[in-house]
């Protein structure tokens, strides 16, 4: 044997063995064994309720609201014994009593049939009252002494007993609808320039009133610095040009004659033949009536 032949057979390849491949899929792993899920918590939740069942240390319950009870100052104000700012430093004071226990707590609502002791004196608060009146001319809301014409007041004389005011202004040419009473809530309400309520007047003039100057009288100007919206300003139907209808929400009646005079116009009479929805029907000139509830209740709506 050729040792050639021999060495190439003992260093020749050995042929490569693989085990034949298998097309079978594999199988699946098996699941790990589960136990039972655990719900998850919702913390949110559990912070609200738990904020809802924790109450702060030293917190008072809220008590219910009782009819008819009212704010400790207010109830002094209607009382006629001071305003409600004044009340205020009284209450702070100490001066103020509810059922013989001395209140300093601001905000403090006094029930029906609670006595209330006033630096010394037992309050009784007053019933609301609401009276309209006709003005006539020559009479004025001023209380000034010594003064030449006389007071409104003397008008509603014997109307009632409780200390009433006038709301808003009039002077002695002024005529028409004026309202009084003890509410001093509603006084100051109508005292508010942002009051929305509608004033009619009927405003006589010197002479008869121009188209191009009622035109910019509509659309309203500036007085004083100050802007005045009108809603509505007309001729009177059947009546000189110089009788003219003016509706505004000002209840100030310097207002009016200011519109008129800033045109160069003297104005000769003013008459408010409504106030807030108030008018002078079956109300003849000098004659008063009360409010009916009704009226109250929608002047009081009023914004």
């Amino acid at each position: 044997m050729n040792n050639k032949e021999g060495n190439n057979k003992r260093s020749g390849a050995r042929p490569t063995s693989s085990r034949p491949s298998s097309n079978k899929p594999k199988p699946a792993m098996q699941k790990r064994a589960q136990g039972p899920k655990k719900a998850k918590i919702n913390t949110k939740a559990v912070e609200v309720v738990s904020d809802k069942v924790e109450k702060k240390p030293n917190q008072a319950p809220k008590r219910p609201k009782v009819k008819d009870e009212i704010r400790l100052n207010k109830y002094i104000a209607n009382s006629g014994a001071c305003s409600r700012r004044d009340a205020d430093i009284y209450i702070q004071s100490g001066n103020v009593k509810v059922n013989g226990i001395p209140v300093t707590e601001m905000g403090y609502m006094v029930k029906p049939g609670d006595t209330v002791n006033f630096d010394g004196a037992t309050l009784t608060p007053e019933k609301k009252v609401y009276i309209l009146l006709n003005k006539p001319k020559n009479f004025t809301t001023a209380l000034d002494e010594g003064q030449e014409f006389r007071n409104v007041l003397e008008l509603v004389k014997g109307s009632t007993t409780s200390k009433i005011a006038a709301v808003g202004r009039m002077d002695k040419n002024t005529t028409g609808l004026l309202l009084f009473t003890n509410d001093t809530d509603m006084i100051r309400k109508f005292s508010l320039p942002s009051q929305k309520s509608s004033k009619i007047y009927q405003v006589s003039l010197d002479k008869n009133l121009k188209f191009e100057d009622l035109e910019k009288i509509s659309k309203g100007l500036v007085l004083d610095g100050h802007r005045v919206f009108v809603e509505d300003v007309s001729y009177i139907e059947g009546e000189a040009k110089s009788e003219i209808g003016l509706k505004l929400r000002s209840s100030n009646v310097k207002v009016v004659r200011a519109i008129f005079e800033h045109f160069k116009y003297d104005v000769l009479r003013i008459d408010r033949v409504s106030f807030a929805g108030l008018t002078k029907k079956n109300l003849p000139r000098g004659n008063w009536r009360l409010l009916t509830e009704q009226e109250i209740i929608n002047l009081k709506n009023l914004k």
